[in-house]
């Protein structure tokens, strides 16, 4: 499905009117460098996520050892960040911007959550060009959850979310283009 139906977009506005809990938010923002190596090339994009997030970045060990790309496992060979709130929400519009709020259909999974790449840092509104960082692509994960389901990943009395409370592709895609003004191709 590449682009949305205004029934489609009615239904869920509708719904979304009728049952206010039954509205997505946008949960979390995740950041992630693969770099598939250590050293100082890890350390550079270390700097390049802390310039764009102001948060300290967690480095990312390798799972298991693939000898044709020389990496062993337990070896950080990554950068994560993860942000919540007016923060996911600045750094979003940024990375948005990047791209032309422009995002493929097929980058939604089917719980809502969507996934983006960028090819080049710089892109990025308010991102310099350094000589001596260089250049790193990045992903972008946003995941979107209704009001409630912190009930299925708490620590203490966790219990199951059935299906009808997670948020479908299409709610996402309403949610996404509503809200972030966001158009799919």
């Amino acid at each position: 499905m590449s682009a949305l139906t205004p029934e489609v977009v009615e239904k869920v506005l509708e719904e979304w009117k009728k049952h206010p809990m039954r509205k997505p938010r946008i949960s979390k923002v995740t950041l992630n460098m693969g770099i598939g190596q250590g050293g100082e090339k890890l350390a550079k994009a270390l700097k390049v996520l802390e310039q764009l997030t102001g948060r300290k970045p967690v480095p990312r060990r390798a799972r298991r050892t693939i000898r044709d790309f020389g990496v062993r496992k337990g070896e950080n060979i990554g950068v994560i960040v993860t942000l919540r709130g007016e923060d996911a929400m600045n750094v979003l519009r940024k990375t948005l911007e990047a791209i032309g709020y422009r995002i493929k259909a097929s980058s939604l999974d089917n719980y809502g959550n969507v996934c983006f790449g960028i090819p080049e840092h710089i892109q990025i509104p308010g991102m310099r060009y350094d000589p001596e960082i260089g250049i790193f692509g990045l992903d972008v994960c946003i995941t979107i959850q209704r009001p409630g389901y912190r009930v299925a990943l708490r620590r203490r009395a966790k219990r199951r979310i059935p299906e009808r409370h997670r948020v479908t592709r299409e709610e996402a895609m309403v949610f996404l283009s509503q809200n972030l003004r966001i158009t799919f191709t």
